[in-house]
């Protein structure tokens, strides 16, 4: 079973070709000068196929980072995974950002992990033993102390970091996380693949903004209601 795993909801961009036991190639992206980093996905998938002499139809499904996360991230990730599932009736099987974080802790404790939804709300979930307890939602920031046990693995971002320190909260930052979060996503289909009674159609995957995207209108113009 081949699967590729495409993650673009967070700072960088993760690729990951695995089958069931081994990871055959794993990418990287980082944002260029001029580029988000998802406007390379397309080439870099091309290449990874192309380094292994495969072709898209020869995988067996695709997983994709259904958010929370960068609205660009999500809304380019999930476009073209869905474009290559349904081309080549693949599975396509999606997996919130949230759970994907929750894989960096490796102890005991329940995962608590909480990022920065702006306007002075976080994105929440809570995981125990790889289960989730509450899946994503949003929660005003203020809501967070209240909400994190004594014995809790907290993971964020920098920006809730920053406020958690505030009242003597540690946590860990996903960004300063030297492990690659496409790898955690690859596991996390395999797993699903393998326990989960889902057809996983292309077609049932949508974009978890759990907000919607903020709009901003240029000066000048209205909008016609």
């Amino acid at each position: 079973m081949k699967i590729l795993a495409i993650d673009t909801c967070f700072n960088k961009s993760y690729l990951v070709l695995k089958d069931e036991k081994n990871i055959i190639s794993n990418e990287i992206i980082e944002s260029s000068d001029k580029n988000y980093h998802s406007a390379f996905l397309i080439s870099k998938i091309r290449d990874i196929l192309s380094k292994n002499h495969l072709y898209v139809k020869d995988l067996d499904a695709i997983g994709i980072d259904i958010g929370p996360g960068s609205f660009t991230g999500i809304r380019a990730g999930i476009t073209i995974a869905r474009v290559l599932a349904q081309q080549t009736d693949l599975k396509l099987v999606g997996v919130p950002s949230l759970q994907i974080l929750s894989c960096i802790n490796s102890s005991d404790k329940e995962t608590i992990v909480t990022t920065d939804a702006r306007k002075n709300k976080v994105y929440y979930s809570k995981y125990k033993e790889k289960r989730i307890i509450i899946p994503p939602m949003l929660m005003e920031k203020n809501e967070i102390l209240s909400n994190i046990g004594n014995n809790s693995y907290i993971i964020t971002d920098l920006s809730i970091s920053d406020y958690l320190n505030e009242f003597g909260i540690q946590a860990k930052k996903y960004e300063d996380n030297d492990k690659n979060l496409g790898i955690y996503l690859s596991d996390i289909v395999t797993d699903k693949l393998k326990k989960e009674n889902d057809d996983f159609h292309w077609a049932k995957i949508k974009p978890l903004y759990i907000q919607p995207p903020s709009i901003t209108i240029p000066k000048g113009n209205k909008l016609n209601v």
